[in-house]
Parts: structure tokens; C-alpha cells; sequence
């Protein structure tokens, strides 16, 4: 073979198409269900950033919920769908710079006035955090979530 053919053929296979290979990489990330009741008008609008390798915004949670009290672990676990991995944080822990004191108001003031702050986790590097809160007269949990990327 000519080296002009071997030169040809690294060309062609470096400019094949992997997006087939990262799609399949990419089913390995966090898919927890969110929503699926109405969202609080308070958190349609926030515009703030877990700070982690992946920089991601605060969505809205809002959750149907008969339970008079907050969730557990299992039952956060349940309730958004998830199997494994998952467990609670003091604000101390979730915030220790204070950066996200806006984040818990507003969802404490969707609910009923405290929320809990939930880690789930999908590996070794990728994690999900819930700060929840409980509306008890429309049945529901709301709150906030954000994606974030620890290694």
C-alpha cells in the first residue's frame, strides 16, 4: 500500500461521523422527572447557576405529592424516578459561601415556608440537587433542581 492510500484512510476515519458513539455515551446522564403538576409562578423566572464544572441553571420542581410531610430519601428517589444514590444535605453543606440564599427563599416561599436539599447521584461525577419544598394545600412538591458535574 502506497502511502498516499495509508494517508487517505487515517483521513477518512478521522472524519467519520461519532455522533452515533456520543449518543450512546450521553444515555448515561441524569434523566429524573421534574414536573408534572403546575409550576409556582416564583420559580418559572429564576435566574441562577449551580457553581460546578458544568455551570448549569436552576429548573423549577413541582411534583404531585399526597404526603403531609417532606419526602424521604426513597421516596424523592421514587417520586422523580430514580434507583439509587440518593441523600439529604444541610444548607451548610449545599451552601457553604451563601451563594444560593436566594434559591431557598424562593422556594420556601412557593411551599410552605421550609425546604430540604436532596443529592442525587449518577456516578462517580455527575449529581442532581433537589431543594424542595412542600405546598400542602395543592398537594405537591415544588422547589428547585440543578444538574452539577464534581470530580
Amino acid at each position: 500500500m502506497s502511502s498516499d492510500d495509508a494517508y487517505s484512510s487515517f483521513l477518512d476515519q478521522a472524519n467519520q461521523d461519532t455522533s452515533a458513539s456520543k449518543a450512546t455515551a450521553n444515555n448515561k446522564t441524569a434523566r429524573t422527572k421534574a414536573v408534572d403538576t403546575e409550576i409556582p409562578v416564583g420559580l418559572q423566572n429564576v435566574d441562577q447557576y449551580y457553581t460546578s464544572e458544568a455551570d448549569e441553571p436552576f429548573e423549577p420542581v413541582s411534583l404531585r405529592w399526597d404526603g403531609n410531610n417532606m419526602p424521604s430519601e426513597d421516596e424523592l428517589a421514587d417520586l422523580v424516578g430514580h434507583d439509587s444514590e440518593v441523600s439529604t444535605m444541610s444548607t451548610k453543606e449545599f451552601d457553604p459561601r451563601g451563594l444560593y440564599k436566594d434559591v431557598l427563599q424562593t422556594v420556601e416561599k412557593a411551599g410552605d415556608g421550609q425546604s430540604r436539599i436532596f443529592r442525587i447521584g449518577y456516578g462517580k461525577t455527575r449529581v442532581e440537587y433537589y431543594v424542595i419544598g412542600l405546598d400542602r394545600e395543592k398537594g405537591r412538591v415544588v422547589g428547585l433542581k440543578a444538574k452539577a458535574i464534581e470530580s
